[in-house]
């Protein structure tokens, strides 16, 4: 059986893929790309052997998931890349209590994560869409799910839990977590780099467009800012982060807004965007001029360092902060910025380190050491991959 492994990272405006040799000790990366921007300009880049053999807009106008796969899998089939593929890996946002570990992905397992797109309803119908796309295109392959909760699973309960009734608890109602593929990615990065220790009390920042903060101890799962669903905890660049729930019934009761509007509101409407009322996008923020844009900038800022201090009297002290994902790989300034409200932990930025954004970039002096890691959820969905064939006997 070939060890060719597809990893497929479907969203709502993008869809990720990487193409692994899973076969030895080391898993090579064949190929690598994005089909972005899928609801504006289509935009596709694809890397072969880590040269660039594409980048190109693909249409004039804005495709929905099916095209964009059509697309993805056109082009990789143009290049031969499609051949010999044992199984294609899943990022699927939501595992509920089910999942918490890479599974196949059969017509079981399947119907069960169609019933948990209540709890994820503008991501999972993405993902299971694309596993479905994926079979009938390569029905030879094994189809697998990784979980970008499942992470957080193993985490202390009383972090997992809202002061509602027992009931509702009962029925799933808690905080799961999310971004755990790309915390995984960290810890087995920092496991590499710190041995067992994992850089011991850890928090990583997860920045991008969604964000979140993880608390780890030793590479394992503590607490994390975002909830029962992705909206909780840092403010984001369309997204509110963590609100009085007292805000939404007012809404409700005197603005007299539906769960889709207020929906609309919290998920595409709010963040860096509603607040600056000019982007969500954090550089462009930072180039502007406008009072309303340093504004935004300051109260993202403003959560985040407020959300560490929070994760510290979790973990009981810090040893080690990690910035990854597109703000955090990409902005010396908020990085900068952010240590610098932590620096009451002891933490001491290099300048030039900083500025080069990547690796240690804190001083040989500070207490805590600051990592630049880039984030790589496919790689981990790989390695999720080879260990759920493993079990299962067919790796």
């Amino acid at each position: 059986m070939s060890d060719r492994l597809l990893v497929l990272n479907a969203g709502s405006s993008s869809l990720k893929f990487a193409l692994f040799d899973g076969g030895g000790a080391s898993m090579a990366r064949l190929a690598e790309g994005s089909l972005a921007r899928m609801g504006s300009a289509p935009h596709l880049s694809l890397r072969v052997n880590g040269t660039s053999v594409e980048t190109r807009a693909v249409t004039r106008g804005p495709v929905d998931l099916p095209a964009a796969a059509t697309l993805v899998f056109d082009e990789l089939d143009r290049l031969g890349l499609l051949e010999g593929i044992a199984a294609v890996g899943h990022r699927i946002v939501h595992g509920g209590t089910l999942f918490t570990g890479p599974v196949r992905l059969d017509a079981e397992a399947l119907d069960r994560l169609e019933h948990l797109v209540p709890l994820a309803p503008l991501h999972q119908p993405h993902n299971l869409a694309i596993v479905r796309f994926a079979a009938e295109r390569l029905p030879q392959a094994v189809q697998i799910g990784c979980f970008d909760t499942a992470f957080h699973a193993d985490r202390p309960r009383l972090d997992k839990l809202y002061a509602l009734p027992r009931e509702l608890t009962d029925q799933g109602i808690i905080a799961y977590g999310f971004h755990g593929l790309s915390y995984a990615h960290v810890a087995q990065t920092l496991r590499e780099l710190d041995g067992p220790r994992a850089g011991g009390r850890s928090i990583v920042a997860h920045l991008g467009s969604g964000a979140s903060l993880c608390a780890m101890d030793r590479g394992a799962s503590v607490a994390t800012t975002m909830g029962f669903s992705a909206l909780d905890g840092l403010m984001m660049a369309t997204r509110c982060g963590a609100i009085d729930p007292g805000v939404l019934l007012h809404l409700m009761d005197d603005k007299g807004m539906d769960a889709a509007a207020l929906s609309d509101l919290l998920y595409n409407q709010s963040g860096l965007l509603g607040m600056s009322g000019i982007s969500g996008d954090m550089q462009v923020l930072l180039e502007s001029a406008a009072p309303q844009a340093a504004e935004a900038v300051d109260l993202y800022l403003y959560r985040a360092v407020r959300a560490i201090g929070s994760l510290v009297a979790t973990l009981g002290g810090l040893d080690s902060l990690v910035f990854t994902a597109g703000v955090g790989e990409n902005s010396p300034v908020i990085r900068q910025r952010i240590c610098a409200g932590a620096a009451w932990l002891g933490v001491e930025v290099d300048a030039a380190a900083n500025q080069a954004g990547w690796g240690v970039i804190s001083l040989p002096t500070s207490r805590v050491t600051v990592h630049v890691i880039p984030a790589d959820e496919e790689l981990a969905i790989a390695q999720g991959m080879v260990a759920c064939l493993a079990q299962t006997g067919e790796g």
